[in-house]
């Protein structure tokens, strides 16, 4: 099984949470996974990247903690805002969505990670 490890202390905001993604699953390929849910759901499927020709894969998200307070309320509402802004986001979404961080804390940025990776089963995530 393919071990892949992530460095949550690398990770302070979306940005650099897709450099590190792209420095552990994009090393080899020339070019880089940009800043976008989807396109990190599209990875995990495999076929390009570290996840190329891989069955299974484990990953180890070493200093979770830090990363989830990096990608937490703040980030998020930050993320929302921006995407109400920009007339190419469904504007009642984003609102929806920053209606339910509002009231009840999340989802965060961090927990639609968590979900996008735990819809692909063959991964592992390990929170360490």
């Amino acid at each position: 099984m393919l071990t892949l490890r992530l460095d949550g202390l690398r990770i302070c905001d979306i940005p650099s949470f897709y450099d590190e993604i792209n420095r552990v699953f994009m090393a080899g390929e020339d070019w880089r996974l940009g800043p976008s849910l989807d396109a990190l759901d599209d990875m995990l499927r495999g076929g390009y990247g570290a996840l190329h020709d891989a069955e299974e894969a484990r990953v180890i998200w070493a200093e979770h903690a830090a990363s989830a307070e990096a990608l937490g309320v703040e980030v998020t509402r930050a993320q929302l805002l921006a995407k109400l802004e920009d007339p190419r986001f469904d504007q009642a979404i984003a609102r929806r969505k920053l209606d339910r961080l509002e009231a009840e804390g999340g989802p965060t940025y961090f927990d639609t990670v968590l979900e996008v990776f735990a819809d692909h089963p063959r991964i592992e995530l390990v929170l360490a």
